[in-house]
């Protein structure tokens, strides 16, 4: 991951300005620690901070054309830059960066090439031709991206919030598959795949082809001039992941430089589910793994940071980025600058214990058409953020465009949880790698029950947490929440707290505008909830809380307590 920011139309473009626009690039610089650029032409700055993962040498960024013509600035991976490179093949590229690919094919083809991108990408892009520009964010949003505008008519593009709330009146989360255009004026929708208006599928689930193209989602990931890992939580998505690199590593650039023994982490409270798990899944696998502790204290102290670099007061998404925050200090510590995660699987597949209440197979499959628009404010949010604030770089194959197509088309009737079939969640997923004579797990991790990333790294950071917000938050404080934050009330002392930290930081009304609220219950969005009468009584985020599925449910004398809205995380 990099830092980007991009700032059109100031009125001022004097030195001053400039020097302005070098200081709030700064404010990204966790994100890229390994060089900054800055480009001005007239009243047109393009800042880059740099995490070198890529071409380390000689892949600074801003990124040119042949004379110069076009800048452009960005944050994330291309990972078919080589084919792209091979159709481009009348063009000079001055460096081995993966991102340089864009700067000719907006000569190519002006505006429309986004699509031929396959990564993960946030980028801004000028033509000095004629001052336009443009931005684009990826197809799901897993690289963060903000626009603003500010009093002097300036537009503005960042890659984290705090680069440009200062200095803009409004700004919002740029919308992901989207990309925004000085000439037409706004955003247009360039990704439009077959399940986004929500259709019910037909196609009859195939494992083998959903099993291969998991793969080289996998593979393609691996594209790195530094050492990687996996973070391994020993759950069924991050094993998955795991196994397929680790046995495809060995025929990989990668491993000529680094070598053929894959790394793999795993952070949790001394004796918590996932340690074991996960120890148990690396020693099958062979990996060289890396077990990490915190304690709750260390969790409780790192929330000011948390909530300062990931930008939001969602409680899950807080509950789950502190262990990844802390965990992505060690793995830089270590020398690792990039891993793979597992994010999106439960999206996708209905991995989620709720879905076990899905009513029928149309809002099973509407519901994960939901939670995947939603993925960049949550759990793409929570993956990137956190492990940036240490400039390490998290990949997630399972939103891999080509892996989503065709899980998405798969006719939902075989996603659904059926229990008079043996099926339990994401069985489409776990029978596709269900393989006797070449496993890639043991068949107990691979029928593992899910568990959300803020449970399984120990299920008493959680009460710690809401113990820790009780000491904080009166009663006094809670009952007048809704005349301080009349926008997005907070309902707990854990969110009143939340908040509050939160505030401190962004003040602004756009800056809370960012983040969705509404009811849930064990990451649902707000439409699920009326599957089940019960849960409108124990609206918790935690999976703990889908009450009768999860095998640590709680007891019914909990079911009334009441938890900070939620709709949709890890």
């Amino acid at each position: 991951m990099c830092g980007i920011l991009a700032v059109f139309g100031c009125v001022d473009n004097s030195r001053a300005k400039r020097a302005r626009i070098i200081e709030l690039s700064r404010r990204l610089r966790h994100r890229g620690p390994d060089w900054s650029g800055i480009h001005c032409h007239g009243d047109c700055y393009l800042a880059h901070q740099r995490l070198a993962i890529v071409d380390p040498t000689s892949g600074d960024q801003p990124l040119y054309n042949e004379d110069k013509t076009i800048i452009v600035t960005v944050n994330g991976e291309i990972y078919n830059h080589k084919q792209l490179r091979q159709q481009l093949n009348s063009h000079q590229f001055r460096t081995g960066s993966d991102c340089e690919v864009i700067a000719h094919l907006y000569e190519e083809h002006g505006e429309e090439f986004v699509d031929m991108l396959d990564g993960m990408f946030a980028f801004v892009l000028l033509d000095t031709r004629d001052k336009s520009f443009i931005a684009a964010r990826d197809a799901i949003g897993i690289t963060p991206l903000y626009l603003g505008w500010g009093h002097d008519g300036s537009t503005w593009f960042a890659s984290e919030m705090k680069a440009l709330s200062d200095d803009c009146e409004r700004f919002m989360s740029f919308l992901p598959g989207h990309i925004y255009s000085s000439k037409q004026g706004g955003l247009r929708r360039w990704y439009n795949p077959p399940w986004f208006p929500e259709h019910i599928p037909s196609t009859p689930y195939d494992p083998t082809l959903l099993r291969e193209t998991f793969e080289r989602a996998v593979i393609k990931r691996m594209m790195t001039d530094v050492p990687f890992g996996v973070l391994l939580s020993g759950g069924l998505d991050s094993s998955l992941v795991a196994s397929v690199a680790n046995r495809y590593l060995a025929e990989s650039e990668a491993a000529r430089q680094w070598g053929s023994q894959l790394h793999t982490f795993c952070i949790g409270l001394k004796g918590s589910p996932d340690l074991k798990a996960a120890k148990e899944v690396a020693d099958y696998l062979g990996t060289r793994h890396y077990e990490l502790h915190f304690t709750v204290q260390e969790g409780i102290d790192a929330l000011e940071e948390v909530i300062y670099h990931i930008e939001t007061y969602d409680v899950t998404t807080i509950r789950a980025s502190t262990p990844m925050f802390l965990m992505s200090r060690k793995i830089k510590a270590l020398g690792v600058k990039m891993v793979l995660s597992g994010e999106g699987s439960d999206e996708i597949f209905g991995g989620y214990l709720y879905f076990h209440k899905a009513p029928n197979k149309k809002e099973f499959h509407e519901e994960t058409c939901r939670k995947i628009k939603a993925l960049h404010l949550y759990d793409c949010l929570r993956a990137n953020k956190s492990t940036a604030a240490w400039g390490v770089e998290a990949r997630v194959p399972f939103l891999d465009k080509e892996f989503i197509d065709v899980a998405m088309s798969i006719d939902p009737e075989w996603k659904m949880i059926r229990h008079d079939l043996g099926r339990i969640e994401k069985w489409v997923l776990r029978n596709a790698f269900d393989n006797d004579k070449n496993p890639y797990l043991p068949k107990h991790i691979l029928y593992r029950q899910k568990e959300q990333f803020s449970d399984g790294v120990g299920y008493s950071w959680i009460d710690a947490l809401k113990d820790h917000a009780n000491e904080q938050v009166t009663d006094a404080m809670l009952m007048h929440a809704n005349f301080v934050y009349p926008e997005n009330t907070p309902t707990t002392k854990e969110g009143y707290l939340y908040r509050t930290i939160f505030e401190k930081f962004f003040p602004k009304n756009a800056a809370r505008s960012t983040v969705p609220g509404g009811p849930s219950v064990a990451c649902s969005t707000a439409k699920a909830v009326e599957w089940d009468a019960a849960w409108s009584k124990n609206l918790d985020p935690s999976g703990r809380a889908a009450l009768g599925v999860h095998e640590a449910a709680y007891e019914e004398a909990l079911d009334t307590k009441i938890s900070e809205p939620k709709n949709g995380s890890l």
